[in-house]
């Protein structure tokens, strides 16, 4: 099919967790089966230990290799996504209340809007605190909020 992209290598690499898997299921049996430790399952412990580390091993230069090198963000295409997020609606909720975000998200559900289009609309925030509170920068960094009661 023209324009597929096959997804051979993630899906190898699942095949191997699943196969480290039972290996540690594997493991788990012979560890509960040996008996007064005269450890007559150490071998087959040992083999699967060390075999799910080479295969794990692999697979995650495999993966690095002929998958994730030189990969690179759509940063716009990004940036779109996220301004068109409703999911972004929960960093204004200490500044604009639950009310407020909950009736906001739902009204971008619906219309198409953005959040931010929205909240600039009923003048809920200003186009700089907004730009404050949705940047993706303060999102993983958050800084701490004033505790002062908010309406709605």
């Amino acid at each position: 099919m023209p324009g597929k992209v096959n997804p051979v290598i993630p899906e190898a690499v699942n095949q191997t967790a699943y196969q480290v898997i039972a290996s540690d299921l594997a493991v788990t049996l012979a560890a509960e089966a040996g008996q007064l430790q005269l450890n007559a399952m150490e071998p087959l412990i040992i083999y699967n230990l060390l075999n799910s580390m080479k295969m794990l091993g692999s697979a995650c230069s495999m993966l690095e290799e002929r998958c994730i090198r030189g990969i690179t963000a759509d940063r716009e295409r990004c940036a779109e996504l996220l301004d068109r997020s409703i999911g972004c609606i929960t960093a204004l909720v200490p500044h604009i209340g639950y009310s407020n975000a909950s009736r906001i998200a739902q009204v971008a559900l619906n219309s198409g809007s953005t959040v931010r289009e929205l909240v600039l609309a009923e003048g809920l925030l200003s186009e700089a605190e907004l730009e404050r509170l949705l940047s993706p920068a303060s999102m993983l960094a958050p800084q701490p909020i004033s505790l002062e009661k908010r309406s709605g």
